[in-house]
């Protein structure tokens, strides 16, 4: 540190003082040091023999220039690679400005010492900054630098502590070397850098492959002449014996590709025994070298560079298929799975790019992608490694780079035949596809058509299991492999289509939907012209099954047409806030359109084509029904564009498409969507009395609306993710949206009464035993205990019965034993079943209007359900229409009122939903309503109305949702704001609506049990404190706070702050744990209001607040350690109040005042000697007057070592009766040492008294 002292007053002598590796001292440091020792040297009173230094005066500057100096080495050491570039640029300037050989000598020696760093960051630091000096500064000697990082890092003496750091300072400091454009200029330093480097190979668990890497790129940057007179000697030994490591193998291919003229045939005949290095002597020796290097990077999952460098050896020489053969599918391939075969895996990957087309073909059929293909199937396991996301990273870079459309036709090709009997192991959604070429995509769909005709499985690359082997059948086998390679191939036409990434026109999509629609509901008999997808004949009939899988994947392929942007390079809308055209040709026409007209044109061709499914004369009526519905709503809408013609168009044609599926409901629905479309564009009537007669019929007979409703709701309850999807689709009208949201309100007050009668029947029909005759038995037991009056009725009836047969005995008739004739009981046994046959009927009659009850339940939940899916697609497709307001409050409803009702599971299903869409797709929805022109005073009182209901409910839970429905009232009144105006507040009213805030807040203040929750408000001072501060503390460090205010609004923000903070931390005691957190808080944000005030100097008065702070610490209660303690010292360190340092006052026994009675009656208690026993006491010198000891002249220094005395007498003590505890039976070692040597002591007659 002294030396650095020296270094900074501008020392001339430099070179004699080495400075130490990690230099952390500053000038105030230093001269705090310096006066520290100063001050102990006088308090030790040898003040007078060390002269007093002068004082240091830095009027030139040299402590300030050298102090950034230094700061240059600390910089480059830090782990933010700005900061070290910027330092290393600052200190290559600073030594050219300088030209002080000091400097740069101290320079080149703190950077060899950094070599060795500990951190990875502060190692490459210095290494750039090494390679920077050599290569600005020439007249610097490579050879020195060499041999100083030689000397510093030296590999034979450093200890296994330090030796992994060493050899990165070795090999740092070589890097630094080649990295310095310099070396090739000294040849013999390049020499002892590549003979150093080898020395560092064998530290391969610390440096991994960095030396050979370092290694190859000398070699790069060398002359042919400077490896052949210097190198090549060298590195004999390693180039003859390359077959023997990965390491050195590789080394001898790099040189075969730097230097080919150098290593010519004979001279790798002298090298090698060959003059090539792919032979069939040599294989055995090349495997064990790739099992070798594949073991060595098993934990890297890494392809070894060896690998690579002898494929392309190999390709040169043309030996690859005797390579790949000999090597790698019998050489490797050989071993059990495990990192052979992986090795084998990322070849192939790699070698894509380099091989021809030929060359492809022969990889891909090979037995390296069977072995792939089942190790897919076995990684499908939980647990197991999979190697498929590095082998698609491998075919997408491959088809990136790739130009040529051949190559990526096979090797899609390759991969698409891969297959585990018959079902391909690439999945469908496979994401290299991305990047093909739009030919290269164009033949491979055609590829995949023809596939699906002529299922060619012998040229697929097909393999089984060993289970699979077992159990499978020659001809059943085959059929069921064809099936699965078309569902295969029909789910990998529809990513096709479906994925916006991958290049293609709009006629290959086109052409595609076709073949699915014909393949999917038609049968081909011969082919025909005018349909060209009937031009490939089946080479096999499509089974039922298959025959399914193509109708679903057919709409499933129409469910992404419908939600597919335009093609073709069409541009997007300029505003972001415009939803873009789906479903739509590049012509303006529906896809769904397009495919209709062809599935009409299909039908019309019954000699080439058949229908599956069979169509009725009143269904094919149906048909042409649709097609000139639409033909019709066309031509209106091109006259009048309207929401309804698209809404009506887009329901026939889907409708029409469905039939092919279920025809019979789907007539059904058409038949009704167009007696609704004939309402819906009737012209009204310009006489009134005729308008008096429509809306009299319209009375009898439910609205259009309804009707359409009901289709609606109806599609949307099929299984078919297509209609549910699609009639997202559909434009929804005023008049409809509000006929549902009537409808809505409606069923929710039926079904809360319907609730109320009946409630648990749902439960108890599901709770009904399997057993028939169990469920009436139990069902009439409940009947006849339901209703006590119906029983009492009946009980009353059979009395009646028996008493007028004279069967029912009484107290009267005193006699037991008549009984009646056979006339009598026949008429009785009439009359008790015509009572039993009545009765019966009831409880029937009323298990009936049980069963009813039920279903009409069911049915109503259905229909919420349904309703509820609606109104999900309305928000989710047209969220900016103002009648999306309209449906906040029925919502909030059908929330509340779900809530505070027990209901089942059903229920809470149906609440989970509502909730749902109400704060995911309304409140938080992207598109919300913009239209409020003339709606301001409506809106400020929906505002109004949801807080005030908001305050009056007594469940918190569905008061949150008020809440935020009331926020999202108010972001539909705020409308859009820009970044640059965050405080402009659109149509909001903002006294009224403060005013209405401000009012809820007292509520929630005022009220011991209010529903309102502190998520809701952010203002809690008055009631939670501590989360209040903490608040507080989150809104200041909150960007959009501070863009909201101007510069005096912070400073007023923070003063008002400021000044709370001041009276809230005013007389505060400690008393419990909520005042203690409450301090806390307060204090965390005390700091950090102090901390913004002081850093930025705001205007804020922190008087009051020093002296709240300084109220606190009045009793000297915050003066221990703790974590209230420490953030109040924290605080008061900015007012430049430091924490007082407690002394330690050791309490001292006034031992010269007790006597000497006292003394004798302590030494008794111990225990008595007899005076034989006692010691004498030793005879001091009584001292002449003026010459009295030390110990005798003052009464603190006789007090202080007796105590001492007493307390080593008190340790020795201790310690003997710790050890007599220790063991109780048996003493310990040490006393019965020495209680053997009193012993032989006694034998022996000796005894020693006095003193000692």
């Amino acid at each position: 540190m002294l030396r650095d002292f020296y270094f900074l007053n501008g020392g001339s002598n430099l070179a004699r003082i080495p400075f130490p590796t990690c230099v952390r001292s500053r000038v105030g440091l230093s001269l705090s040091l310096m006066v520290a020792v100063a001050v102990m040297e006088t308090d030790m009173g040898e003040v007078e023999e060390v002269p007093v230094r002068p004082k240091i005066n830095d009027a030139k500057g040299i402590l300030k220039q050298n102090r950034q100096f230094l700061d240059y080495f600390w910089n480059i050491a830090k782990p933010e690679r700005n900061i070290r570039l910027e330092a290393i640029e600052g200190l290559i300037e600073h030594l050219k400005q300088g030209h002080k050989a000091d400097e740069l000598k101290y320079s080149l020696k703190r950077l060899v010492d950094g070599l060795c760093h500990t951190r990875e960051d502060a190692r490459s630091g210095y290494s750039v900054a090494l390679a920077q000096v050599l290569s600005v500064f020439e007249e610097i000697s490579l050879k020195s630098t060499l041999d100083s990082i030689r000397e510093k890092h030296k590999l034979q003496t450093a200890d296994k502590k330090n030796i992994r750091n060493v050899a990165f300072g070795n090999f740092f400091g070589v890097l630094a070397l080649s990295q310095s454009t310099r070396l090739h200029k000294e040849p013999q330093v390049m020499l002892e850098c590549v003979q150093l480097l080898q020395s560092l190979a064998q530290y391969r668990e610390h440096l991994r492959d960095l030396p050979r890497k370092t290694m190859l790129q000398i070699l790069a940057e060398t002359s042919e002449s400077a490896f052949e007179e210097l190198l090549l000697g060298t590195l004999h030994s390693e180039l003859s014996s390359a077959l023997a490591s990965p390491d050195r193998l590789e080394l001898l291919l790099v040189a075969l590709q730097r230097f080919p003229s150098i290593f010519k045939p004979k001279k790798l005949k002298k090298l090698l025994g060959s003059t090539t290095v792919i032979t069939k002597e040599s294989m055995p020796k090349l495997v064990g070298v790739l099992k070798s290097a594949a073991r060595s990077v098993k934990m890297e999952s890494v392809l070894p560079p060896v690998a690579l460098d002898l494929l392309q050896v190999s390709l040169r020489e043309g030996n690859f298929e005797m390579f790949w053969t000999e090597a790698i599918i019998k050489g490797i391939m050989a071993d059990a799975p495990g990192p052979t075969h992986y090795l084998a895996f990322r070849l192939l990957g790699e070698s894509l790019p380099l091989l021809s087309i030929s060359q492809l073909e022969f990889v891909l059929s090979g037995d390296v992608m069977r072995h792939f293909g089942e190790h897919m199937l076995s990684a499908q396991l939980p647990d197991r490694f999979k190697f498929s996301p590095e082998m698609d990273k491998y075919v997408k870079e491959f088809l990136k780079v790739c130009e040529d459309e051949e190559k990526h036709l096979a090797v899609v090709q390759g991969f698409s035949q891969l297959t585990n009997q018959g079902n391909p192991v690439i999945p469908t959604f496979w994401k290299p596809l991305d990047h093909m070429r739009p030919l290269a995509v164009q033949r491979y769909i055609q590829w995949l058509m023809e596939a699906f005709c002529r299922p060619q499985l012998k040229k697929c690359l097909d393999f089984s299991t060993r289970r699979q082997k077992g159990t499978q059948e020659a001809g059943a086998e085959s059929v069921s492999a064809v099936a699965r390679f078309r569902k295969w191939i029909i789910q990998r036409l529809i990513f096709i289509v479906e994925n916006d990434q991958i290049q293609k026109q709009e006629d290959l999509v086109m052409s595609v939907a076709r073949f699915i629609l014909l393949h999917a509901f038609f049968v081909v008999k011969k082919p025909s012209p005018e349909i060209p997808e009937t031009t490939q004949a089946l080479a096999t009939p499509i089974d039922p099954q298959t025959q399914v899988a193509v109708s679903s994947g057919f709409y499933s392929l129409l469910q992404g047409l419908n939600s597919k942007p335009l093609l073709d390079g069409s541009t997007e809308p300029e505003i972001q806030t415009t939803r873009r055209i789906t479903g739509v040709t590049a012509d303006g026409n529906l896809w769904i359109y397009s495919l209709v007209r062809f599935a009409d044109m299909l039908l019309n061709q019954s000699k080439h084509v058949q229908s599956i499914q069979s169509f009725s004369p009143e269904q094919m009526q149906g048909w042409d029904s649709v097609l000139e519905s639409v033909d019709a709503l066309r031509k209106k809408a091109k006259k009048s564009p309207s929401p309804e013609h698209t809404a009506f168009q887009y329901l026939f044609l889907l409708i029409g498409i469905q039939m092919f599926k279920s025809p019979e409901e789907s007539l059904d629905f058409l038949n009704d969507l167009r007696t609704c479309m004939e309402k819906a564009q009737a012209k009204k009537l310009k006489k009134k009395k005729k308008k008096k007669a429509v809306d009299a019929s319209s009375e009898e007979e439910p609205h259009w609306v309804e009707v359409v409703v009901e289709i609606l709701l109806a599609l949307l309850s099929q299984p078919s993710r297509l209609t549910r999807s699609d009639e997202s689709g559909v434009v929804v009208t005023d008049e409809k949206k509000k006929k549902t949201k009537e409808e809505k309100d409606d069923d929710d007050d039926d079904d809360e009464v319907e609730g109320d009668d009946d409630k648990g029947d749902g439960e108890k029909e599901e709770g009904s035993s399997d057993s028939s005759d169990e469920e009436e038995e139990e069902e009439e037991d409940e009947a006849m205990d339901d209703g006590g009056e119906v029983d009492q009725k009946f009980r009353m009836d059979l009395m009646k019965v028996l008493q007028g047969q004279n069967a029912l005995a009484t107290e009267e008739d005193g006699s037991d034993e008549e009984e009646l004739d056979d006339a009598a009981m026949m008429k009785l046994d009439g009359s008790l079943a015509s009572l039993f046959l009545e009765q019966k009927k009831k409880i029937q009659a009323k298990k009936d209007e049980k069963s009813r009850l039920n279903k009409e339940k069911v049915l109503v939940r259905d229909f919420k359900v349904k309703v509820l899916d609606l109104v999900e697609v309305f928000i989710q497709k047209q969220g900016s229409s103002a009648l999306v307001l309209a449906m906040v409050e029925p919502l909030l409803s059908i929330i509340q009122n779900t809530m505070s009702s027990e209901s089942n599971q059903h229920e809470q299903d149906f609440l989970r939903r509502a909730a749902d869409i109400f704060s995911s797709r309304l409140c938080r929805g992207k598109y919300y309503c913009r239209e409020v022109e003339g709606r301001e005073a409506e809106l400020h009182e929906m505002l109004e109305r949801l807080i005030g209901r908001a305050q009056k409910l007594t469940d918190s839970s569905v008061a949150l949702y008020f809440f935020s429905a009331a926020l999202y009232v108010l972001k539909v009144l705020r409308g859009v704001v820009n970044e640059q105006e965050l405080s402009f507040m659109g149509k909001v009213e903002v006294e009224r609506v403060t005013m209405c805030f401000q009012n809820a807040l007292t509520s929630f203040m005022s009220r011991r049990q209010s529903p309102l929750t502190g998520a809701m408000f952010i203002d809690l001072f008055n009631r939670f404190p501590g989360q209040a501060c903490l608040i507080v503390l989150k809104a200041l460090h909150c960007k959009d706070v501070k863009k909201l205010m101007s510069d005096d609004g912070i400073n007023d923000l923070h003063q008002k702050v400021v000044n709370q903070l001041s009276k809230s931390l005013e007389n505060v005691e400690y008393k419990n744990k909520s005042v203690h957190e409450k301090a806390s808080k307060a204090l965390e944000l005390c700091h950090y209001l102090v901390k913004t005030v002081k850093t930025q100097k705001l205007q804020v008065d922190l008087k009051p607040l020093e002296n709240a702070l300084l109220s606190m610490n009045a009793e000297g209660s915050l003066q221990k350690h703790g974590q209230l303690e420490n953030l109040y010292w924290v605080v008061m360190k900015f007012f430049g109040i430091m924490k007082p340092k407690m002394r330690k006052v050791k309490k001292v026994v006034a031992v010269a005042d007790e006597t000497e009675e006292t003394m004798k009656k302590k030494k008794k208690e111990k225990g008595f000697l007899p005076e034989t026993k006692k010691r004498k006491a030793r005879q001091t010198p009584t001292p002449l007057e003026g010459n009295e000891p030390k110990s005798m002249q003052t009464t603190d220094e006789v007090t202080s070592e007796e105590v001492k005395k007493k307390k080593k007498k008190n340790k020795k003590r201790k310690k003997q009766e710790g050890a007599g505890e220790e063991t109780q039976d048996q003493p310990s070692p040490k006393k019965a040492k020495v209680q053997q040597q009193q012993k032989n002591k006694k034998k022996g007659g000796v005894k020693k008294k006095g003193g000692d």
